[in-house]
């Protein structure tokens, strides 16, 4: 009798999946998790969290490669994305996304970025972040030292650009001067530039939601009491099964142990952290992976041919060495300006060779009890 509902059960749930196409079904599916990585991303960028973002991106990398999506709003959520990459990684000059390698991250951003206006509501957070980003691009080339990267990234703005006015030749006369923290830069700082682009994305969420699923697993998480990583299997002698007629011989402390019976489970990353280092770049020289749902006429000639060919990349950067006087120098500034515990912020502002926020607050405790910080 079991065996026949079982196979009737079989014979209905078979024409109920032929009663719909299932590239529809996974179409629809492709899109909700495409949505899901879209969201976390942008909220990781909110964060500053480098390593959950690159993790992130690699994933929806992926995803983006399915033949199911379709459609103008997927290729521009990869836009976005794109642009956010840029974003996030443009203090680290020596990262290349496009095949010119004098094209810095935030010189490429800024190419994505005159595609993404009319996606825009707000034509000023437009215009100030076009502002931030040139800007920036030459900021940070003198905060490295670079003064002839600082050179080439506003005559590439000038001549790829339309720049607002006045604005190529006041940063021309600093960069002659090469005054790497003149007022105009904390003007225009790259906090600023953050600041912008997160009130860009918190338009375009609110326009285009893309939450189904975060919202759905947030119900879920609510109705299975699932905090904090951890799930609650309840196991065959828990509370909520029926005691059988030998539980009043049992002694009161072996069945306050069974109440007790619980397997916890620690909730795994779906991916390992081992296999996002192609979104993690400290220091490269091979060009980063675009992503591959931007491809389409208007956006191939922003996005470098060789985005999907590219071989993966190989992290170059020694281990951190001993902390030096420049990197000190580095942390004392990057305080002053964020203050302190602001460890994200303080490592977007300059290059401490890989360290950590972890690290950098371990050395602002050092500091503090040597009496080098007030």
């Amino acid at each position: 009798m079991d065996s026949e509902s079982n196979n009737k059960s079989v014979t209905d749930a078979s024409s109920t999946d032929e009663s719909v196409s299932f590239s529809h079904v996974t179409a629809v599916a492709t899109g909700w998790m495409l949505d899901f990585m879209f969201v976390s991303l942008c909220r990781h960028f909110q964060e500053g969290k480098h390593d959950e973002f690159n993790e992130t991106l690699s994933t929806l990398e992926g995803i983006s490669q399915s033949s199911s999506l379709k459609g103008d709003l997927h290729d521009e959520k990869m836009m976005i994305c794109a642009f956010l990459a840029r974003v996030m990684h443009g203090k680290q000059l020596d990262v290349q996304f496009e095949e010119d390698d004098r094209v810095m991250p935030l010189m490429s951003a800024a190419n994505i970025w005159s595609k993404l206006e009319k996606t825009v509501a707000d034509e000023g957070v437009f215009r100030n972040v076009t502002i931030l980003l040139l800007v920036q691009s030459v900021s940070v080339c003198l905060e490295k030292g670079q003064k002839s990267s600082a050179v080439s990234a506003l005559k590439w703005f000038e001549k790829n650009r339309e720049l607002p006015q006045n604005f190529g030749t006041k940063l021309s006369t600093i960069v002659t001067q090469g005054e790497t923290y003149h007022p105009f830069f904390t003007s225009f700082s790259f906090s600023r530039l953050l600041e912008a682009t997160q009130s860009f994305l918190d338009a375009y969420l609110e326009k285009n939601p893309s939450d189904y699923i975060l919202k759905a697993a947030t119900e879920m998480v609510k109705s299975s009491h699932n905090f904090e990583g951890l799930e609650d299997v309840v196991t065959q002698d828990s509370p909520l099964s029926k005691p059988d007629d030998t539980s009043d011989e049992e002694s009161s402390e072996d069945r306050k142990k069974k109440e007790n019976t619980v397997h916890l489970r620690t909730k795994r990353k779906l991916l390992s952290t081992k296999m996002t280092d192609v979104w993690k770049p400290d220091i490269c020289t091979t060009p980063f992976v675009s992503l591959r749902r931007i491809s389409q006429n208007e956006l191939s000639q922003m996005i470098s041919e060789k985005s999907m060919n590219a071989s993966p990349i190989k992290k170059t950067r020694k281990p951190p060495q001993k902390w030096t006087a420049q990197l000190d120098k580095y942390l004392k500034n990057g305080v002053k300006r964020h203050g302190q515990g602001k460890w994200s912020r303080i490592l977007m502002d300059y290059d401490f060779e890989g360290r950590t926020g972890t690290m950098l607050k371990d050395r602002w405790r050092v500091l503090m009890r040597t009496h080098e910080v007030g």
